[in-house]
């Protein structure tokens, strides 16, 4: 297996990481917004600002597997 290929597997496992971790965000603020409903504007601009986190983590790990590669 080459450099180049191990670093597509990296990015691979990035994206598969943010998607879980985005996922979970979600699922977590709805169950969150559907037992303190008067909290859904706190709770969603929370969310948002952590799936934003998660998928700059997972960019990271993807630029650098593809400079690895």
């Amino acid at each position: 297996m080459t450099i180049t290929g191990i670093a597509a597997i990296g990015a691979g496992l990035a994206a598969i990481g943010a998607g879980v971790g985005i996922g979970n965000i979600g699922g977590r603020a709805m169950e969150a917004m559907a037992r303190q409903p008067e909290m859904h504007g706190k709770i969603q601009s929370s969310a948002l600002i952590l799936a934003a986190f998660v998928e700059a983590v997972a960019l990271f790990g993807v630029v650098v597997a593809f400079l690895q590669g």
